[in-house]
């Protein structure tokens, strides 16, 4: 069983410390999105100026995802060395360099430069839930839902205004995605705060019993895990063809572009409801199953081609709830905040290679179907029953407990 919040956190924090440390994980929290969702809007602009493939101009989206992957799994080890105050820090300057470099002329620059932003998001992504559980143990559920409505929202920003921005002056696709850095720069200003705590958020971590168990052994830790990709397979893949989809249905391009506004909108309150309510639950299975039936009944919507702007929503809130609970999950599941920053590391790291994964599987049913069915009764079929199953096992115990 989890330990008593008394039993690991000690040092609560100042009435200053705690509002500057708030500030700190909002302006965090508002960067890890939108440097990335700003891209999808200008990808036509993109391609045409530097004569870029479709293909090519695709993968900068895939990107970010594939070094999320592959970063999620490091982030935890860093911090253990350097801290993890220190660790967020130094991943706020690479993704301020990510962002400026993209800035520069040539394919390469563009490419470095989403590598760089991707590595930094990851870590951050990583970090905060363990930065949340040791400086916020009886709060738990309201700052996760903080942080995930901060980034929703500057997310669906970065889509929105991506074109805009960009038609201003002389602004351009390059103007228009280095206007993000200046959203950086101030995290980076706040954040500095934070560098000269003597209390690292592992020290606490130190003065427990050694653990002998792997995390990667954990039955629970996978169930986490395989939520956490689950429910990034279904964002990803809604994200990149639920426009096409809607167009098939008699919309035009604008109406499916609002649709997909829509969605991203429809999430954000849900995002802060649900960590709440999971923090004041004893176990959180009933949400797993109020999720998957939700993403039932929306795919189920789309399938059907009835009532599409409402099935959208409920995709939205199903998407909402599945990730207030994966992060979580990641807390709650766990012991102290090592524990939390591996946890998210590890599903981190596999569900976002499922959601670069995800896109290109729905697409290939496709393409080998000629139509939306098949791939959206698979997504039906399949999906939901994975989330509700893995949620039924994640809702409850510690990643600590035997199968």
């Amino acid at each position: 069983m989890n330990k008593p919040a008394s039993q690991i956190y000690t040092q609560p924090l100042t009435k200053g410390r705690y509002w500057i440390l708030l500030l700190g994980i909002i302006l965090v929290g508002s960067n890890l999105r939108a440097p990335i969702t700003s891209v999808g809007p200008l990808l036509s602009s993109i391609r045409e100026d530097l004569g870029l493939s479709n293909l090519v101009a695709g993968s900068l989206t895939t990107v970010p995802l594939l070094a999320f992957a592959l970063f999620s799994p490091f982030a935890s080890k860093i911090a253990k060395k350097l801290g993890t105050e220190m660790t967020i820090f130094l991943a706020l300057l690479v993704l301020t360099i990510g962002i400026g470099t993209r800035f520069l002329p040539g394919t390469s620059f563009l490419f470095i430069g989403t590598v760089l932003v991707g590595l930094a998001i990851a870590i951050c992504n990583v970090l905060l839930p363990g930065l949340i559980k040791n400086n916020f143990p009886l709060q738990m559920g309201l700052m996760t839902g903080i942080y995930a409505v901060f980034m929703n929202v500057f997310g669906a920003l970065g889509s929105g205004l991506s074109v805009p921005i960009s038609s201003i002056g002389n602004v351009g696709w390059r103007g228009s995605l280095g206007v993000w850095g200046l959203l950086s720069c101030l995290a980076i200003i706040i954040w500095a705060f934070q560098l000269n705590k003597n209390q690292d958020i592992h020290s606490n971590v130190r003065k427990q019993p050694t653990k002998t168990k792997s995390i990667w052994k954990s039955p629970i830790a996978w169930k986490v895990t395989v939520f956490m990709g689950g429910q990034s397979f279904i964002f990803y893949t809604m994200m990149t063809w639920m426009p096409e989809i809607i167009q098939n249905n008699g919309y035009s391009t604008s109406e499916s572009g609002w649709m997909l506004s829509l969605l991203q909108f429809a999430i954000i309150p849900i995002t802060f409801i649900i960590p709440i309510i999971a923090g004041k639950l004893e176990n959180q299975r009933v949400l797993a199953v109020f999720t998957a039936v939700l993403y039932f009944i929306g795919i189920l919507g789309l399938l059907l081609g009835v009532f599409l702007p409402l099935s959208v929503i409920v995709i939205g809130i199903a998407s909402g709830s599945a990730f207030g609970l994966s992060m979580m999950f990641f807390t709650l599941r766990t012991n102290d905040s090592q524990q939390a920053s591996e946890l998210s590391g590890m599903a981190q790291s596999i569900g976002y290679l499922l959601a670069a994964l995800g896109p290109i599987v729905f697409g290939w049913l496709h393409d080998v179907t000629s139509g939306w069915s098949a791939p959206l009764i698979f997504l039906l079929l399949v999906m939901p029953i994975i989330l509700l199953i893995a949620g039924l096992g994640a809702g409850k115990g510690s990643i600590e407990d035997k199968a």
